[in-house]
């Protein structure tokens, strides 16, 4: 009985810290953060991957997707508030 109440004991301090470990980690992108051209050009990469985004349709360098225009990417429902 003592074993029982010892694996209880540990089974409940480990649930409790995978939740405050996983709740923890989650960030909101800033208003600084969306306003890079990866997110303000004319077309966009749909991964907003870092140093993406240009005037002109083409491929995203790092990824190599096409790039969307911005405004049919937002118009699809994508947004980042």
């Amino acid at each position: 009985m003592k074993h029982f109440k010892i694996i209880l004991i540990f089974i409940a301090f480990f649930s409790i810290g995978s939740i405050i470990s996983s709740c923890g980690n989650k960030k909101k992108a800033t208003e600084t953060e969306l306003q890079g051209k990866e997110y303000a050009s004319a077309y966009v990469c749909p991964m907003h991957c870092e140093g993406s985004g240009s005037d002109v349709a083409g491929t995203c360098p790092v990824c190599g997707m096409d790039y969307e225009k911005n405004e049919d990417h937002k118009a699809d429902g994508h947004n980042h508030n």
